[in-house]
């Protein structure tokens, strides 16, 4: 893979959940000033305090000096006005998997980003293509400087990011998201604009067909993962994954697809539909196919 240098130094993080302090997490290990915005009440705290004790952590085991950490924390600024990202040399969104609440957001973005500055969605299954029509009209159109940049959880273990290129999206751009990735010490993979890219149009009907198995009586949720697990190699079952993950996004992901692909055996199992509006949505919840509320 070319690898070109990727003239960034400073990077924007809308998201402070999950994903988006995880980005900005290793976006300050690599030595980049990063500011991460969320505007939710108590979410700029709530990854304030988690980037503190996951540091904190690292120092005691040894990953990192306590210099190392503390270089990195003041790398990391907390706001919850999305203005104090204006200037930043890429804007990288991670917001619930909602393409109106993308675009919004996208659309205000855009206008503040510095000269020649990118933006980049951790969207995990929704067209690059769609989201960059929000800034068709922002600053001339800036359609070849949007692309996708799927992180994955955990981001401070995970090694990969997918990088999708949109319809527009320049052979530029996705030089500097590639080398942009590398220095963030991840391994960058093209993937072509499709529903799900590679990574879920893989996985998700296999957890898909986890919950189908289990559904007609094929075998118990444990002894499915527990097969998977020791027949495949996986390092964690479907079943487990999809509780990880969250049942609810899951069928999301699923639905973008189905309809993208205008295919509707990507549609989810009705088994996970209906824990999903039992509420039992995985770890968040504490209960979704596993019960993880003695943990």
């Amino acid at each position: 893979m070319t690898t070109t240098t990727h003239n960034i130094t400073t990077i924007g993080i809308i998201g402070a959940g999950q994903m988006g302090g995880g980005i900005a997490q290793i976006a300050a290990v690599a030595g980049f000033e990063t500011t991460i915005f969320d505007a939710f009440p108590g979410a700029i705290d709530k990854c304030k305090a988690l980037r503190g004790k996951l540091f904190g952590r690292a120092v005691e085991k040894g990953r990192m000096t306590q210099a190392d950490a503390d270089a990195a924390t003041g790398r990391l600024a907390y706001s919850e006005s999305l203005d104090s990202l204006s200037g930043s040399d890429i804007i990288i969104e991670a917001v619930v998997e909602d393409v109106a609440v993308k675009k919004e957001l996208f659309a205000k973005a855009g206008a503040l980003l510095g000269e020649g500055g990118i933006l980049a969605s951790n969207t995990s299954s929704i067209s690059i293509t769609d989201l960059a029509t929000a800034v068709a009209d922002v600053r001339g159109g800036m359609a070849d400087r949007f692309i996708g940049m799927h992180f994955f959880n955990p981001v401070p273990v995970m090694k990969l990011v997918e990088v999708i290129k949109g319809l527009a999206t320049s052979d530029e751009t996705t030089a500097r998201t590639i080398a942009l990735a590398e220095a963030m010490g991840k391994v960058p993979v093209p993937a072509n604009d499709r529903p799900g890219f590679v990574s879920n149009r893989v996985l998700m009907p296999l957890i898909n067909e986890a919950f189908y198995a289990w559904m007609e009586g094929v075998a118990e949720p444990e002894h499915i993962d527990e097969i998977m697990k020791l027949g495949c190699a996986h390092p964690m079952g479907p079943l487990r994954l999809a509780d990880f993950i969250g049942l609810d996004t899951c069928v999301h992901i699923m639905d973008v697809m189905a309809d993208g692909l205008n295919n509707d055996r990507y549609r989810a199992c009705p088994l996970l539909k209906q824990l999903v509006i039992a509420g039992r949505l995985g770890d968040k919840t504490g209960r979704g196919v596993f019960d993880y509320s003695k943990k």
